[in-house]
């Protein structure tokens, strides 16, 4: 069942900051393909530059700002954010800090550091490195890019809803993984007036759905198998405030649908996706979201940063981690 939501007052974006976001980033990101498949539409955004919808945001986020100072851009993240802030800080040739937990997984410490960033292990989890970030972008004069709660982070994040739309000429229901809120913030006010959105997260990562019956961005409790990209213990309040504003829906999925939704994308299409690009994907798949006769639906996949070796059986999931986008 999908839950109410309360109007809310609190930061906003809308479709036009999207439409600039667009402009800002044209030629900069992979413009991802669609197909359709028993009457939904798939958005392939597991096929951006570093492997999810990041790029987007974090293109968005730097040329907005003008010009950097020599200190260059900070962000918080061991997974999907911090991939993508290192990746188009080295296309603009500027310098990149990421503060990571001590426990970030080894492989996307070695990724970040091929993009050319310089990479600081703190704490031993995602807020000890969030406070550091913070901390030294404002006493360095860095520009801080946050992985979900900014309002260019949002906007670009949203330029993949205008793509679909042109793409699709158009659909009635767009399902998106939460986890921080950024992606579904930027897609619902994309959309705004021409489709719904849907916020698809873990039971055992439930930010929107945990936001949505307090009224407000409440803390949770973050575990399962997508908590390494859905691992945000707080929704956005830039997500709460479209979410509520566009009436956005919230579902709920277990884990060993999110795992059989993973395995299903690669035994049906050949689609290598990490848990949390397929917890759209799982929505349907385990009926939390049953679409009305005739509903346009499309499911966002957004991101690919897995293991291949655990793709070939359900019961081969990834280990659950914390470190969130």
């Amino acid at each position: 069942m999908l839950t109410a939501v309360r109007v809310h007052a609190g930061p906003m974006i809308s479709a036009s900051d999207v439409e600039r976001a667009a402009a800002r980033i044209e030629g900069r990101v992979r413009r991802t393909p669609v197909f359709a498949d028993g009457g939904v539409w798939f958005k392939l955004e597991q096929l951006q530059h570093t492997g999810s919808f990041k790029a987007r945001g974090a293109f968005n986020r730097i040329i907005a700002a003008g010009a950097l100072s020599a200190a260059g851009v900070v962000a918080a993240s061991g997974g999907n954010a911090g991939l993508a802030v290192a990746y188009a800080a080295r296309e603009f040739g500027v310098t990149a800090r990421v503060y990571v937990p001590a426990n970030a997984p080894a492989v996307k410490v070695a990724k970040l550091r091929q993009l050319g960033a310089a990479v600081e292990l703190v704490g031993e989890k995602y807020a000890d490195a969030y406070d550091a970030a913070v901390k030294d972008a404002a006493e360095r004069g860095a520009l801080f890019c946050h992985a979900y709660d900014q309002p260019e982070i949002c906007a670009g994040q949203g330029t993949a809803a205008l793509e679909l739309l042109a793409q699709t000429g158009g659909v009635d229901t767009v399902l998106v993984a939460v986890g921080g809120g950024g992606l579904l913030a930027g897609i619902a006010a994309a959309v705004e007036g021409r489709a719904r959105v849907v916020g698809v997260e873990p039971r055992s990562a439930p930010t929107l759905n945990a936001a949505l019956a307090a009224g407000e961005p409440v803390p949770v409790e973050v575990s399962g198998v997508a908590a390494d990209s859905l691992g945000a213990t707080r929704l956005g309040d830039i997500a709460f405030a479209v979410a509520t504003r566009t009436e956005a829906g919230s579902v709920l999925v277990d884990d060993a649908t999110i795992v059989e939704a993973r395995a299903a994308l690669w035994d049906r299409y050949r689609l290598a996706v990490e848990p949390g690009g397929a917890t759209a994907f799982a929505a349907l798949l385990g009926g939390a979201y049953r679409p009305a006769p005739g509903e346009r639906v499309a499911v966002l996949l957004c991101g690919a940063n897995t293991d291949p070796a655990t793709l070939t059986s359900p019961s081969a999931a990834p280990p659950a981690a914390r470190t969130p986008r």
